[in-house]
C-alpha cells in the first residue's frame, strides 16, 4: 500500500476516524493492527519477518536486563543484531549475484538453465531492522530500560507511518508518546494534513515529473553526450530529495494525525555548506543511527587524526553498501567518506569554547552543490561504466558553445510550458525551503488570514491532481533500500 495510491488515502481515512472512537487503553493495539494491515497488503510473508524481528529483539533486551555478567550481555546483544544484520546482508546480495552468475552463464554459453530466483527485498525491512537494533544496543548502553509490554514495543516497529522508509525513529522518544493518551487536537490534524499536502507536491509533481526525463536520459546514457547530462544529474539531485523527503513529510504529517511526533528527517539539504552539514540535514534519522551504532562505537573522533579519517571513511562505505552491493552504491558512499575527510583536514573541528576558525562564504554553496550532483551520478547511474560515461561526457563539445547549450535543451524534449512548469515547482521548493531555516512555515502560514491562507490550500491540491502523473502509483526511491 503505496502513500500515494487510491488505497492508501481510503485506508488512512478509515484509520483516523475508527482511532479516536476507541478508547486509550485500546488504542495501541487498534494501530498495532492497522500497521500489520497496512504491512501485509504488500505481500502476506512480510507480516512474519516483522513478527520475527519484533519478537527476537524484545525477548532479548529482557534478557539482555537479566543478565549478570557482561559476557551474557554481550551475547544477547549478539544474538539479536547477528540475525537481523545476515538477513540484511542476504537481501543486499542475493540478487545481484544471481544476476551475474546468469550473465556469465550467458556470455560463456554455457548449456545450463538460467537461474530465474528473483530475490525480492522486503519494503521497509531495513528501517525497522535498524530500529530495532538500535533499540537493543540502547537497552545494552543502558539508555533505556526494555519494554515489557510487548505490544506497545510491537507498535514501536511496526507503526505504518514510519515503517516502509522511516525516519528511524527511538525508543527513548516513541515509546512513550504510545502510551500517553492522545485527545483529538484540531491543530495537530490541520498541521498534519498541511504537511502531508506539501509532501504530495514534493513527490507527485516535481519528483515524479522529473523522473521522466531523468529515466530517459539515464537508462539510455550512450545515446547522449554534453549538457544534457549537467541538467538530469540536476534534476536527479532535486527528484530524490523530493521524492524522500516528501515521503518523510507524508510519514510526520500522516503520524501527526494521531498525535504522535516523529523527528524531522530533512532540514533544507541544498543550502549546506559544506558536505558535513549535509551530511547533518540529510536524512537526519539515518545519518545518526550510522553515527550512534557505526561511527562512534568504531572511535569516533576521539581517537588519532588517520584512525578518525579512517572511521569516516568506512562508515560512510557501510551506507554505501547499505543503499546496494554494486560498485556504484559503494563508491558513491566512498566519495562521500573522501569529502568528509578532506573537510576534517582542511577544518579541524574546533575546541570547546574556541571560536570558529572559518567564515562561511556564499560561493561554498554552489561547490557543495556540485560536488553532491557528482556524488549523485554514481548513485543514479545503473552500472559503474555508464557512470564514468555520463562523466567523461559532460563537457562534449563545450568548446562551441551555442552547440552545447542547444543540444542539451532539445535532447530533453521539453515543451516550453513543460519547462516553465519546472522550474516554477524548483522555484517554489527553494522559497520553501530558504523560509524554513528560519521558521516553521506551516506554522507561521497558518497564522495569516484565512482569505489569504485558503486560497493557497486550494491552488495546492488543484495542483497536485492537474500536474502529477496519472495512471499507476510509483513507488518511492528508497522504498528499494
Amino acid at each position: 500500500m503505496l502513500f500515494n495510491s487510491l488505497s492508501f488515502g481510503v485506508f488512512i481515512v478509515i484509520v483516523f476516524l475508527l482511532y479516536y472512537l476507541v478508547p486509550h487503553r485500546y488504542r495501541w493495539c487498534f494501530l498495532l493492527a492497522a500497521s500489520y494491515i497496512f504491512y501485509m497488503n504488500l505481500h502476506i510473508g512480510y507480516g512474519i519477518l516483522l513478527f520475527a524481528a519484533t519478537a527476537l529483539t524484545y525477548f532479548l533486551a529482557i534478557r539482555l536486563e537479566q543478565a549478570m555478567t557482561s559476557k551474557e550481555k554481550r551475547l544477547c546483544v549478539l544474538g539479536g543484531v547477528l540475525p537481523l544484520v545476515l538477513i540484511l546482508l542476504f537481501y543486499k546480495t542475493a540478487s545481484p549475484v544471481i544476476d551475474r552468475l546468469n550473465l556469465l552463464a550467458d556470455a560463456g554459453r554455457l548449456a545450463i538453465q538460467p537461474i530465474t530466483l528473483k530475490i525480492l527485498l522486503p519494503a521497509g525491512i531495513s528501517f525497522y531492522f535498524f530500529q530495532s537494533m538500535g533499540y537493543l544496543i540502547d537497552v545494552y548502553r543502558g539508555k533505556i530500560k526494555a519494554e515489557r509490554h510487548f505490544g506497545y514495543y510491537a507498535l514501536f516497529v511496526s507503526f505504518f507511518p514510519q515503517l516502509l522508509a522511516g525516519p528511524i525513529g527511538r525508543a527513548d522518544s516513541l515509546l512513550p508518546q504510545y502510551k500517553k493518551e492522545r485527545p483529538f487536537v484540531y491543530e495537530n490534524v490541520t498541521y498534519g494534513l498541511k504537511l502531508m499536502a506539501w509532501g504530495y507536491f514534493k513527490k507527485l509533481v516535481i519528483a515524479d515529473v522529473f523522473a521522466t526525463v531523468i529515466n530517459k536520459v539515464y537508462n539510455n546514457v550512450y545515446s547522449y553526450v554534453g549538457l544534457v547530462f549537467i541538467v538530469v544529474t540536476i534534476m536527479f539531485a532535486i527528484e530524490i530529495y523530493c521524492d524522500f523527503s516528501g515521503y518523510s513529510d507524508i510519514a510526520v504529517g500522516c503520524a501527526k494525525l494521531f498525535g504522535i511526533d516523529l523527528m524531522t528527517n530533512f532540514k533544507s539539504p541544498y543550502f549546506s555548506f559544506s558536505i558535513r552539514e549535509f551530511w547533518s540535514r540529510w536524512h537526519i534519522s539515518l545519518s545518526t543511527w550510522f553515527r550512534d551504532y557505526v561511527y562512534i562505537p568504531l572511535g569516533g573522533n576521539r581517537v588519532p587524526k588517520w584512525r578518525h579519517c579512517l572511521n569516516l571513511l568506512l562508515t560512510f562505505l557501510v551506507s554505501g553498501f547499505w543503499h546496494g552491493s554494486t560498485m556504484t552504491y559503494i563508491l558513491w558512499g566512498g566519495i562521500h567518506g573522501l569529502l568528509q575527510i578532506v573537510e576534517t583536514l582542511l577544518c579541524p573541528k574546533k575546541k570547546k569554547g574556541e571560536k570558529a576558525k572559518y567564515r562561511r562564504h556564499w560561493w561554498q554553496l554552489p561547490v557543495t552543490f556540485s560536488l553532491l550532483c557528482f556524488t549523485w551520478i554514481f548513485f543514479r547511474a545503473n552500472t559503474i561504466q555508464e557512470a564514468f560515461w555520463v562523466i567523461s561526457r559532460l563537457f562534449w563539445d563545450i568548446a562551441r558553445p551555442r552547440t552545447y547549450l542547444q543540444t542539451g535543451i532539445t535532447c530533453l524534449g521539453l515543451s516550453p510550458a513543460a519547462a516553465v512548469g519546472m522550474l516554477t515547482s524548483v522555484a517554489l521548493l527553494a522559497i520553501y525551503d530558504y523560509a524554513s531555516l528560519k521558521c516553521d512555515v506551516i506554522t507561521a502560514f497558518s497564522k495569516q488570514k484565512c482569505f489569504l491562507r485558503w486560497p493557497v490550500y486550494v491552488l495546492l491540491l488543484v495542483v497536485i491532481i492537474l500536474f502529477s502523473p496519472k495512471g499507476v502509483a510509483t513507488e518511492f526511491i528508497y522504498f528499494q533500500f
